[in-house]
């Protein structure tokens, strides 16, 4: 079967959710037994997501080969349960350098570069490189930004041309939004016949409409809109609002978002998709009476997005426990060692959140030390974890002022710095490890029985380590670490053993959890919680 091709669009206003949306079609359709990948294209002109602010663009979510792309690429994964990588992202930014490198190598034969037709022509490559191999059956690919922005142009004229190449091959679903005016108490079909217009006017016909409402809208209404906007009724689905976002494929499955998309590219296929597993996920979701208290430290909690990963596996790890999540996100900034009991008292167990730079660092450390002397289930990731290994050398091994060179060039102890062999390592905008690296695991540790093996592969975000040269003592002193890199001989995961779960990681175990698939260590720490709780 050759590969066939869905565009998903946005219109009206931006964070509609194309991501879920996509996600979720991609969800349907493996579940029949198809070959599915996602893609994202955003039009920003940053290579990558790696050096954007947590505050102009929430996570960067890093892939298995070490990209730092869109946080929709999570949701992507948590959904489909497919690692993505590199090719699954792309940005203007990456367009044109590489039509820019081609013209320097003088690949254009002297002719003058233009956006069409070359760099549509290479964002059309890009498109199809996932589909070359013949791996899938279908390839969704999201393009962001909304129709009207002007950055978004020349990926969407890609879809317009690419429409015609591909012929039934190719589907175009546009996502709007329908805003109840509560005043005339309607809902109005104006913006997205506004929308639908625009994407018209640019050569491309949507073939399904998917209508984001907080209201349900009646079968009149989406009568209205097709004929407005040249749709066949059964193509028009409404996005209402659902208590989770787990919910969404099996929305778009009732209305037969699926079945239209499988018809229109004239793809035989039989029965309904297999979503047993993902209802069971749901129904422990839904039917857990009891809540876990969780509280999350760091120093970007105004913006939720920017833990995203972190929450969605804390939320599956609740799920698959039997309970609900009940997530506090705590800013680091505020805590020192005068009120951290107040503040933390009342948690089953703290999750010590990554991050860089010193802002919240000693908080974090704080947060650190007072679970420790309280037997508090605490799971630290990345400078999470470095700062639990501060926080014990300071006040466990005696090492006055020691600290992690990223916050204090001048420590006396340098227990988390820069190691000598990461020196001679590429430099990828500021960071050393980026991707899978494999974690060898010490045999009857605390992250061996979450895992239930000796040695695993970790998503890495990270330049700085715990350092060598106080290994030994930190051992001696209790902090065991219990993995190791067999390679680069770095420490991957410590703990304390006579703790009741007190864990840290160098890697980022949030990067691999998914709906169907939870990361062990994060189900670990929530059992542990809840233990907690049920022990107070």
């Amino acid at each position: 079967m050759e590969t066939k091709y869905i565009f998903v669009t946005g219109g009206v206003v931006s964070s509609l959710g194309k991501g879920v949306i996509s996600s979720s079609l991609a969800c349907l359709l493996k579940a029949r037994g198809f070959r599915v990948t996602i893609q994202k294209f955003d039009p920003y002109i940053n290579i990558n997501s790696g050096l954007l602010n947590p505050y102009e663009h929430g996570e960067s979510y890093v892939t298995v080969d070490g990209h730092e792309g869109d946080l929709d690429l999570g949701h992507y994964e948590r959904f489909t349960n497919i690692q993505t990588t590199k090719a699954n992202n792309i940005t203007s930014g990456r367009i044109y350098q590489n039509v820019i490198n081609r013209e320097r190598r003088g690949e254009y034969s002297g002719k003058t570069v233009q956006v069409i037709p070359h760099i549509t022509d290479e964002i059309k490559r890009n498109i199809k490189k996932l589909g070359s191999k013949g791996e899938y059956d279908f390839i969704v690919t999201e393009i962001g930004g909304t129709v009207g922005d002007i950055e978004s142009l020349p990926f969407l004229e890609s879809v317009r041309q690419l429409r015609w190449e591909l012929g039934d091959r190719c589907v175009c679903v546009h996502l709007t939004y329908m805003p109840y005016v509560a005043a005339a108490k309607e809902l109005k079909t104006k913006p997205t016949q506004h929308s639908v217009k625009k994407l018209q006017e640019l050569g491309i016909q949507p073939d399904v409409l998917i209508l984001r409402t907080e209201h349900n809208i009646e079968a009149d209404v989406r009568r209205k809109i097709a004929l407005f906007c040249n749709v066949d009724p059964k193509a028009v689905i409404q996005s209402i609002d659902v208590p989770t976002i787990y919910e969404v494929p099996l929305k778009m499955h009732e209305q037969g978002f699926d079945t239209f998309v499988l018809n229109k590219t004239n793809t035989k296929f039989e029965g309904e998709p297999d979503m047993t597993l993902w209802n069971n996920f749901l129904n422990k979701l839904k039917n857990a009476e009891k809540s876990v208290k969780i509280g999350l430290v760091g120093k970007y909690v105004e913006l939720p997005d920017a833990y995203k990963s972190i929450m969605e596996s804390l939320i599956q790890a609740a799920t698959y426990n039997d309970r609900k999540l009940d997530l506090k996100l705590i800013q680091s900034e505020t805590i020192n060692d005068g009120n951290v009991g107040q503040i933390l008292g009342e948690m089953d167990g703290v999750l010590i959140a990554p991050g860089s730079k010193p802002r919240g660092v000693e908080g974090k450390i704080a947060a650190a030390k007072w679970c420790r002397e309280n037997n508090v289930p605490t799971f630290g990731i990345s400078l999470g974890m470095q700062c639990m290994i501060v926080e014990f050398a300071r006040n466990v091994m005696g090492l006055a002022g020691a600290d992690s060179t990223e916050m204090n060039q001048s420590t006396p102890h340098k227990v988390i710095d820069c190691m000598d062999d990461q020196k001679s390592m590429p430099d990828v905008d500021g960071l050393t490890r980026m991707g899978n690296f494999e974690c060898q695991i010490m045999p009857n540790s605390k992250v061996a029985k979450a895992y239930g093996v000796d040695s695993v592969q970790e998503r890495h975000h990270n330049r700085y380590e715990v350092n060598n040269a106080y290994r030994e003592d930190l051992e001696k002193a209790g902090m065991k670490c219990v993995a190791i890199n067999p390679t680069l001989n770095f420490v991957e995961a410590v703990e304390l053993s006579d703790k009741q779960w007190f864990v840290g990681v160098q890697y980022h175990p949030e990067y691999s959890s998914t709906v169907l698939n939870p990361h062990p260590l994060f189900v670990d720490f929530v059992r542990a919680a809840v233990e907690y709780s049920e022990s107070k």
